[in-house]
């Protein structure tokens, strides 16, 4: 019998003054067996500080080849925004501008790991694919508090994070990188 997904429910209280969003976000969110806990957390970040109305996890799953982590959908069902985590093929991004008006890609990779897999192809609007790089030492700190049922007040000031997550103060840069050549 295969492994099941893990659900964990997440209570995020978020205040982003970077884009002046303030809301608190009740949402569950399944962790694949495959899944890591650092690749789950980053999709967490992702989620709360994409946030939109239309936002949504992915209905195939971490390992799908054809939808992204996370999208915005609009009204009529069209995809505005393809959210990925990590460090997607370039053809994967390539793929995504095409699909999507707006691409963002959190990760924990180092921005020049990112780069290099960009250039390995063309990648159409590349100039356009918004990355921000999250601190590992962030998700690091916070992978101990991950539990069922988790409540963080995040806030993101000046393109830093700090989270209080039970009795514990977390905090780490979240920083906008560009994917082409520097």
């Amino acid at each position: 019998m295969a492994p099941k997904a893990t659900v964990y429910h997440f209570v995020v209280n978020v205040a982003d003054s970077d884009r002046d969003f303030y809301e608190c976000l009740d949402f569950r969110i399944a962790q694949h067996p495959s899944e890591s806990v650092r690749y789950l957390l980053t999709r967490v970040l992702a989620y709360c500080l994409v946030h939109e109305e239309g936002i949504g996890f992915s209905k195939g799953g971490v390992s799908s080849r054809d939808e992204p982590p996370l999208s915005v959908v609009d009204a009529q069902g069209q995809l505005r925004v393809w959210i990925d985590v990590g460090v997607p093929s370039a053809e994967r991004l390539h793929r995504a501008a095409k699909a999507a008006s707006r691409v963002v890609v959190f990760s924990s990779a180092e921005p020049e790991r990112l780069r290099r897999e960009a250039a390995s192809r063309s990648v159409h609007r590349l100039e356009e694919i918004e990355v921000y790089r999250v601190e590992p030492e962030l998700l690091d700190a916070l992978e101990p508090h991950v539990r069922q049922n988790t409540t963080w007040d995040l806030t993101r000031t000046e393109d830093t994070l700090y989270i209080n997550v039970a009795d514990a103060a977390c905090s780490g840069s979240l920083l906008r990188v560009s994917l082409t050549p520097v």
